[in-house]
């Protein structure tokens, strides 16, 4: 049984090490939460705000206390509390990745189908971006369009130009356009999403969390660091993983380049975003929590 002085928010595991970091961020971006209603993820907040409140119910055990945060952290804001929406999630990442990449790699060839993608790409980019920005510096729909069109032109211009040059290259060359046009964006999307913390900086404590003031400085590092870490995380699902693992499995006769579009791009889409998937959780866990809040 939990017991009163448990502590619910003090991490399950050691956040001054690298790897109780990983097992931090693996657990609450565990993809299988994305499936839960939200009258689970309402009960899991209740219990997670029953047990600050000192008033754990009876029968409780720890590792019910434990779901209920893990629950709590990957579906609600940890600023303002609010459930997130189910889109722009960190535990979507997986299977709402997986389907773009796939769509991403599989239609290069045509503009239409470059610009339908990256449109697509940039708008679930720039959902995810502005359901995990910082609720201190608010960011008016004003800025936000702003960001979105602009990253949105970014990505397609990128993409459409590369696509005209690589038309006579080979095909792997061709490939690479996505990853072109997604790490362009990416460059964009991020600082635009996230001005009002470059114009009026980010709050900063000391480690016991007590204020200091705001630092541009801290902003501007922070934020390149995610921009660096999100090219990183889509470098090996556009770039390395398509080719070996593609044609290797072409060869063997367990892909079809005939069968149906859809049916490609299921099989594809798994083998392009198992690494990046993995990459999300290695990029947080580098960083220290408190860098989160």
């Amino acid at each position: 049984m939990a017991g009163s002085g448990f502590d619910i928010d003090m991490p399950r595991w050691d956040q001054s090490t690298f790897m109780g970091r990983l097992k931090h961020f693996a657990n609450i971006t565990d993809w299988r939460t994305a499936l839960l209603p939200d009258s689970r993820l309402d009960e899991a907040k209740a219990l997670v705000e029953s047990c600050r409140a000192g008033s754990v119910p009876p029968g409780t055990t720890e590792e019910q206390l434990h779901y209920a945060k893990k629950l709590y952290d990957s579906a609600f804001h940890p600023d303002t509390g609010d459930r997130m929406n189910l889109i722009g999630r960190m535990s979507f990442q997986v299977p709402g990745g997986m389907a773009i990449t796939g769509g991403m790699l599989q239609f290069y060839r045509t503009v239409p189908a470059v610009v339908f993608w990256q449109w697509v790409n940039q708008s679930f980019n720039a959902l995810v971006n502005y359901t995990n920005r910082n609720a201190a510096s608010p960011i008016t729909p004003n800025q936000i369009g702003v960001a979105y069109l602009t990253a949105t032109s970014t990505a397609l211009a990128t993409a459409v130009g590369l696509n005209f040059y690589t038309k006579r290259a080979p095909p792997l060359v061709a490939r690479w356009v996505p990853f072109a046009a997604v790490a362009s964006a990416n460059c964009v999307n991020i600082p635009m999403m996230r001005q009002q913390e470059l114009l009026n900086g980010i709050a900063v404590t000391d480690e016991n969390g007590n204020k200091l003031g705001h630092s541009k400085k801290a902003a501007v590092k922070g934020i390149t660091q995610v921009v660096i870490s999100r090219i990183t995380m889509a470098a090996p699902g556009l770039t390395l993983t398509l080719p070996l693992p593609f044609f290797q499995l072409h060869g063997l006769h367990f892909v079809s380049l005939r069968g149906p579009c859809t049916i490609r791009l299921l099989q594809q889409g798994p083998m392009n975003t198992r690494t990046p998937a993995f990459l999300i959780i290695v990029q947080s866990g580098r960083v220290s929590e408190r860098f989160y809040k």
